[in-house]
């Protein structure tokens, strides 16, 4: 009886001692299956992945925007380079007689015809020479009889309907243009600012004969006819001539 009691004793820890080595050994298997589980790198692969290639879209995205518009970011250098290049274009417009600085070089071009004196626009009709071409379109209407716009108030004509209705500011006593610094009233913006140029002293103009500036080109016109002797402006009675039409208006 002792004898049976004992084996059997003997029998349940026999069997108790494998148990627990085949949970020591299914615990093991399992350890050892997460470790050649590739699903942990996967992971991390697919996020390095997924940032790639946001990374990518990304560049792309800027690729097409830079292809589209042409534009990429300047450095400071590039900036600096770019802001020379614009005051040296600026500087190339400008008149070495006067200082002057014209919009283009066309523009310069024409400028430089009241100092060199070039008139290469003549009118076929009386041999007078123009500056400009649309100059001597205006000069034209007088051969050719077209009928010009006159005001009703004085009776001076004009080669354009604007110039006309301009004039009549003249009449209605409108000045809707005022000096800042002066408070004087103008019936057109562009006297506004030939008027400014006295506060600021900008002369733009200089005669080559005696090297006397004028604040516009018209002004510097005038005062080359003393110059040159050209007295456009003939009296009806007396044919007497004059340089300005205002001497001709005080004879009569």
């Amino acid at each position: 009886m002792l004898e049976y009691s004992h084996q059997s004793t003997s029998e349940d820890k026999h069997q108790s001692i494998r148990k627990k080595l085949n949970m020591q050994r299914q615990s093991l298997l399992k350890d050892r299956e997460k470790m050649r589980d590739p699903e942990p790198c996967r992971i991390k692969h697919t996020e390095k992945q997924t940032e790639n290639e946001e990374n990518e879209e990304l560049n792309e995205e800027e690729e097409k925007h830079h292809v589209k518009t042409g534009e990429k970011p300047l450095s400071c250098s590039q900036t600096k380079q770019k802001d020379l290049k614009k005051s040296r274009d600026k500087k190339s417009f400008t008149c070495t007689q006067c200082g002057m600085s014209l919009g283009n070089k066309h523009s310069l071009e024409i400028h430089m015809r009241i100092h060199t004196g070039e008139k290469p626009y003549t009118c076929d009709q009386c041999g007078k020479s123009f500056t400009q071409s649309s100059s001597l379109k205006d000069h034209m209407i007088i051969h050719t009889g077209e009928k010009l716009h006159e005001c009703d108030q004085c009776g001076k004509t004009f080669f354009k309907a604007s110039n006309l209705k301009g004039h009549l500011k003249v009449h209605s006593k409108e000045k809707p243009h005022s000096c800042s610094l002066c408070g004087k009233g103008f019936s057109h913006l562009q006297n506004l600012k030939v008027h400014q140029k006295i506060h600021t002293g900008v002369r733009e103009y200089m005669c080559f004969e005696c090297k006397r500036t004028f604040i516009t080109a018209d002004q510097l016109k005038l005062h080359q006819r003393i110059h040159t002797g050209d007295k456009p402006y003939k009296c009806s009675h007396c044919d007497k001539r004059f340089s300005r039409s205002g001497n001709l208006k005080t004879m009569r």
